[in-house]
């Protein structure tokens, strides 16, 4: 068995590996990290022979840590990184470079259009129909999204958001809220196989499926990090939000998983402040004292218009793992409007958590 793993931030761990008899033999770990000394590999591989074929990451990473040489030295490699290769080999888990990635990057639609959107793509790659996707998103008007579990009247200024023409909709992943307007905002969602992510944690898929986005923003001299569990962030503060959603595949088989962000690249603060309920707790759990140092925009931070951010970042994802431009099938968009229609626009959705 074959399993790969790109550190978020680091180098790609490979492992070649078999289960017999209820443990692991044959243990081979390999990559482009850096390591020192030489025979701290041997004591990887050796740490691993013999473990419990069962043994999560982090029981891994533990053995690991005991067998290696003092003085031992990771450059774009952690322990847990291997543990986790092990495990995404264990469960057949595939890589980026698998598939035949499609590119959906079309006009402006309503924000409910979008939730449905999502949720139907995303439906289609479960079902083996549609190839895993990158939807880039244009915003035909401004809006406040919030999570799958928000309270509506506890996140959303009703009076601040009918007073500046905001339309408020709730989306099927967990998070918090959201606040877009169009030519400010990028968005973008990832439906891809959920064996893309097998043998990562909740948490890890979030750091792994958020990874290439970091290196495109550091083409843009951008550093930014991974931020748990769903932020991607500069020293300047906060860019993006990430959330996702599982999707059960046909007849409870293998499905797919909706990752989508939303990064501010200019943001109208006084009106968000208007809009949304943010309250001290939020302030004080991140650290802030205000709201409008939470989120810091890409327009002053790479100096390019918003267009040729997006542009950058399709080229950068197209780099790594190749993208063929696509589109919404007829079929696809006429349920994506039923279900906007009947659910997304709906009261009983948008104020199911009044």
């Amino acid at each position: 068995m074959h399993g790969e793993y790109k550190i978020p931030g680091g180098k790609l761990v490979v492992v070649d590996v078999a289960a017999e008899d209820g443990v692991l033999r044959h243990v081979r770990v390999a990559g482009d990290f850096f390591l020192e000394p030489d025979e701290a590999l041997d004591a990887v591989n050796r740490a691993l022979e013999g473990a419990p074929a069962d043994t999560d990451a982090a029981g891994l990473a533990a053995r690991i840590d005991a067998a290696l040489p003092e003085g031992t030295v990771m450059y774009g490699l952690t322990s847990e990184g291997v543990g986790i290769a092990v495990r995404r080999a264990l469960a057949h888990a595939t890589d980026w470079t698998d598939y035949d990635w499609q590119l959906i990057h079309e006009g402006p639609e309503s924000p409910a259009l979008h939730m449905a959107l999502d949720e139907v793509l995303t439906a289609e790659v479960a079902a083996g129909r549609r190839p895993p996707t990158l939807r880039v998103w244009e915003w035909g008007a401004p809006a406040v999204i919030i999570g799958s579990f928000q309270s509506l009247r506890n996140e959303v200024d009703a009076e601040g958001a009918a007073r500046h023409g905001i339309e408020v909709v709730r989306r099927i992943s967990g998070g918090g809220a959201m606040f877009v307007e169009p030519g400010n905002t990028i968005t973008y969602s990832l439906s891809v196989p959920e064996a893309l992510v097998q043998g990562l944690s909740f948490q890890d898929s979030y750091a792994y499926l958020d990874d290439w986005v970091l290196g495109a923003l550091g083409e843009m001299g951008i550093r930014a990090w991974y931020q748990p569990l769903n932020d991607i962030a500069t020293d300047q503060g906060k860019i993006a939000g990430a959330a996702q959603k599982r999707v059960v595949g046909p007849g409870g088989g293998p499905g797919a998983v909706l990752h989508h962000v939303t990064m501010s690249y200019d943001i109208d603060a006084d009106k968000m402040l208007q809009v949304l309920r943010i309250g001290r707790e939020k302030m004080s759990d991140k650290g802030m004292k205000s709201a409008k140092k939470r989120v810091d925009p890409l327009r002053r931070q790479t100096g390019l218009a918003r267009e040729a951010v997006i542009e950058r970042m399709i080229s950068s994802f197209g780099g790594r793992y190749g993208l063929s431009r696509g589109k919404v099938t007829d079929e696809e968009l006429e349920r994506a409007r039923e279900l906007a229609r009947t659910k997304f626009s709906s009261a009983e959705w948008t104020a199911r958590v009044p």
